[in-house]
Order: structure tokens, then C-alpha cells, then sequence
């Protein structure tokens, strides 16, 4: 297959608001070893992407400093060592950086294949989602059937994800706080057990009339800042709090005592910076466990709204608003 030598990707002219993203050249980048290089077709928007464009959350070492952290699209080119994945296979992919173009390097244990009967677009807003999801509620929250949880956030792509998921493994309640009533009613006819309003309820109070002052086992928050003192006194003994973002500060104050006393795992991540060879432990967790969800239809993304990816710049306005619902996708068909 005859590559081009160059291709249009959206870059970062200076740390700003959206208005800095502008659409650029860039050669095309060649796979190395167990890497495959994937023509896009579909690129998700994360926060992550809005926090490396102001500046505050730089790509680690070696990655594309092109924004965007998972693709979709139909392998052009493969690295030496690659095993299981060819020259034209569809795929989905969790990259460092670099989606925001028309074609992106992926390690291979970080690509899977296009579920059965999604799109693109609805694959590219599976990877960072079902990544973050289940490495922190799964496996560091260690959630198991029969237990409840509490999903901050629950109409961002993270909560959509965490709903359907909690819902199909088996959680025995799902608590999450919206920003809406539109949102809480989005995420209940989703799976959630109630969703709170946290503009006019108190998300404490609500979990403890809701669960007879029991509380839940585990908690994903990107949040942080007073939202942990609170969390704390949301869990059951031996409850855990994953953290994945720090939207409401990263300094808080609690009790410790509490903390003992109930024997509460406090505990977070980050996915980013983490090992080719870790994020393809949760590639092969989701391939057994989760893709066969998406392909028999229990759980699909929800996507929001597509722009081109010309007009990237409006499409982290929307994610600025926080008045969308699920994944904002950059189409680049």
C-alpha cells in the first residue's frame, strides 16, 4: 500500500483556549517495533485533551505531542514483532497522543478489534473510556457483583461507561451525580439506581436516605478537592475511593480516623504514563470480559455529537460546557 508522505493533524500552537488548535501538516509517522500505524477514521475528545491544551498536562516522554488519546480506524502498516493484527484489519486503539490526525501510531497490545456492529465513530469512544473504567473500578476498586457503587459524573463518556458497566457485571445498586435533570433521567433510563442532581441535592445525604445510611462499597471520583471528606463518609466498611481526576482541587482535608476505623482503601491513577506492557493487560481484560458485551449489544458508547476534525477547536468548546452527554467524537470519514 502507497502511503502518503504527509497528512493534516490538529496541532497546539500555544497553551490557550480552543481557539489555539489549528489544523497543520505533519509527515505521516512510521510504526516501530510492535506498533502498527492506523488510518483514522474517528478520534475521541477526553479532558485530557483540554488540560494538555492549556498546558497543564504535557505528554510523557516520547509520545506525539498531537492531541487526542484513541482511534479508530483500519491498520495501513505494521511494525517488526507485530503478532495477531494486519494490513487491513479495523481497529480501535488507545495511543499517548497523536489521534487528532489522519493517521496515528498504536503499540499493538493497546489495539482491539472494531466490535461487531459499532461504527467508527462509536468505536473510537470505546478506548480511553473502557481503559480508565475498568482499570479503576475493576480492578483497583476491585468492584464484584452484589456490591454498590457511587460514579461521579455520570454523563460524562467516563460515567456512561461505568453505568453500563457496573450495571452488566452485576453491581447490586448504581449511584452517580449529574449536573441536570435531564442528565439524571439520561443516566437512570441508563442503568443507574438514582441519579443526584448536585446543584440542588446534597450527594452525601442522598446516598445515606438511599441506602439506609449504609453507604456504598466502592467510589469513582474525578473530582477531589471537599468532594473527598464526603466521599469518605459515603463508604461501607472496607468501602474504597478510586481517584482519576482532580476537577474540584488535589489538596482536601479528612478524617483518618475514619479511615481506620472503617478500614477505607483511598486510592487513584493515572492511565497515561503507564507501560505499553500495563495497558495491554487491560486490553486483554476488556477483549474477554467486555467486547463481547459491546458485540451482543448489553452495552454500546454513547456518543454526543461528531465534528471534523478541522473543527476541533469547537469541539472542546462543547467539552468545555459540560452540557453534553457522552463522547464527543472528531469524524474524520
Amino acid at each position: 500500500m502507497t502511503l502518503p508522505s504527509e497528512m493534516q493533524a490538529i496541532e497546539i500552537s500555544e497553551p490557550g483556549g480552543p481557539e489555539v488548535l489549528k489544523p497543520g501538516t505533519r509527515p505521516v509517522p512510521e510504526p516501530g517495533a510492535n506498533e502498527v500505524l492506523i488510518c483514522v477514521a474517528a478520534a475521541g475528545v477526553n479532558r485530557p485533551d483540554v488540560a494538555q491544551r492549556k498546558g497543564i498536562y504535557p505528554p510523557p516522554p516520547g509520545a506525539s505531542d498531537i492531541p487526542g488519546l484513541e482511534i479508530a480506524g483500519k491498520i495501513v502498516a505494521t511494525g517488526l514483532g507485530v503478532d495477531g493484527l494486519q494490513v487491513g484489519d479495523e481497529v480501535c486503539a488507545l495511543v499517548a497522543g497523536g489521534g487528532y490526525a489522519e493517521y496515528a501510531v498504536a503499540p499493538s497490545p493497546q489495539v482491539l478489534p472494531v466490535p461487531a456492529g459499532l461504527n467508527m465513530v462509536q468505536a473510537a469512544g470505546l478506548p480511553e473510556t473502557f481503559f480508565t473504567v475498568w482499570s479503576n473500578i475493576f480492578d483497583r476498586g476491585q468492584l464484584v457483583p452484589g456490591e454498590s457503587v457511587l460514579i461521579h459524573g455520570g454523563s460524562s463518556g467516563i460515567g456512561t461507561t461505568a453505568i453500563q458497566l457496573c450495571k452488566a457485571l452485576g453491581a447490586s445498586a448504581i449511584f452517580t451525580t449529574v449536573g441536570s435533570t435531564e442528565k439524571a433521567a439520561f443516566c437512570e433510563e441508563l442503568g443507574a439506581t438514582k441519579a443526584i442532581n448536585y446543584k440542588d441535592q446534597s450527594f452525601d445525604e442522598e446516598i445515606k436516605a438511599a441506602t439506609g445510611k449504609a453507604g456504598v462499597d466502592v467510589i469513582l471520583d474525578m473530582v477531589g478537592g471537599d468532594y473527598l471528606p464526603r466521599n469518605i463518609s459515603c463508604l461501607k466498611p472496607d468501602g474504597r475511593i478510586v481517584q482519576i481526576a482532580l476537577m474540584g482541587g488535589a489538596k482536601s482535608e479528612i478524617n483518618l480516623g475514619r479511615v481506620m476505623m472503617n478500614r477505607l482503601t483511598i486510592t487513584g491513577s493515572t492511565l497515561r504514563a503507564r507501560s505499553v506492557e500495563f495497558k495491554g493487560e487491560i486490553a486483554k481484560s476488556l477483549a474477554a470480559k467486555v467486547w463481547p458485551l459491546l458485540a451482543g449489544g448489553d452495552i454500546e458508547p454513547v456518543i454526543h455529537s461528531t465534528f471534523p476534525l478541522t473543527e476541533a477547536a469547537s469541539a472542546h468548546e462543547l467539552m468545555e460546557t459540560s452540557s453534553h452527554i457522552g463522547k464527543i467524537i472528531l469524524d474524520l470519514t
